[in-house]
């Protein structure tokens, strides 16, 4: 079973076991939503399953049953389940989920796999580009519809903490925020989707890209074990809540802490879309 990165050599191996695995292409842009899509139909690993950001890792607007609130708002774990049978997924399967935006997009299904109770699902080391450089299976176009299952709920194997809770622990050791977006959204320096800038008050900073090298392969697990020790500076890593803008790259960091042996931490789906459409909660600039 693969639970946090898997490299294209172990997934070719996979292929050739005849053990049962399923791939996810989760290629998405977020200021041109459609382009994901088209990414997809030019090139993708051979026979992925498309899981789009909009579509299916995220509720619809103003769904009464979403689990999270803010610009990519969870959709109920009865209704995800239902889409990954509507896809042919099963139990007994191995996820692997994959990219060409550096784990950003398809960390989201890694972790919400996990939330419904599935452990065995790894993203795939390097994205599409290492696939394609290693000379793996390329498709086009769109694959064979598959024969659909009825997916089961388990228990939750990630902790989801709303608003309420940040609220409660704000400002106390058993809580520290880590923020995924880029420093100058950050510090409140410039803001280009959400109403107000600025961070939650006490937060620490990791843009979400520092967790990959040069070629866009996550950092060996000692070296990021040693960044996060000297962002966290003494605090427990298990008090960690990981958060970004809407809920999505915050997951590079969250799975980077996991491979650094840091554990699982918590993720604030709702993040600052969520925090800061309410103008009577803390902000804090600079």
């Amino acid at each position: 079973m693969y639970t946090t990165l898997i490299s294209v050599a172990q997934l070719q191996a996979l292929h050739s076991s005849g053990q049962p695995v399923m791939v996810f292409d989760c290629s998405f842009e977020l200021m041109k939503p459609a382009e994901g899509d088209a990414q997809y139909e030019t090139a993708h690993i051979a026979g992925a399953v498309r899981a789009n950001l909009d579509r299916h890792l995220s509720a619809a607007k103003g769904a009464a049953d979403a689990a999270s609130a803010g610009r990519h708002p969870l959709p109920a774990r009865d209704t995800f389940a239902a889409w990954l049978g509507s896809v042919g997924f099963s139990p007994d399967m191995q996820a692997v989920v994959y990219d060409r935006q550096g784990a950003n997009y398809s960390g989201r299904l890694w972790w919400m796999l996990k939330w419904i109770g599935h452990e065995a699902v790894a993203v795939m080391d390097g994205g599409l580009q290492a696939w394609q450089a290693a000379g793996g299976a390329i498709e086009t176009g769109q694959p064979p519809q598959r024969q659909a299952t009825n997916y089961p709920l388990a228990q939750e194997k990630t902790a989801l903490v709303t608003t309420k809770t940040i609220v409660s622990q704000l400002g106390r050791p058993a809580q520290t925020i880590i923020d995924a977006r880029a420093t100058p959204r950050f510090k409140g320096e410039t803001e280009p989707l959400d109403p107000v800038a600025g961070h939650i008050p006490g937060a620490l900073n990791r843009p979400f890209g520092l967790n990959l090298d040069a070629n866009g392969f996550f950092k060996p697990a000692a070296q990021l074990r040693t960044e996060f020790e000297t962002l966290l500076a003494g605090r427990d890593p298990a008090t960690v809540v990981h958060h970004c803008g809407s809920g999505v790259s915050a997951l590079p960091n969250l799975i980077a802490m996991e491979v650094a042996g840091l554990g699982r931490s918590a993720l604030y789906a709702g993040s600052w879309s969520e925090w800061c459409s309410d103008p009577s909660r803390p902000m804090a600039q600079g």
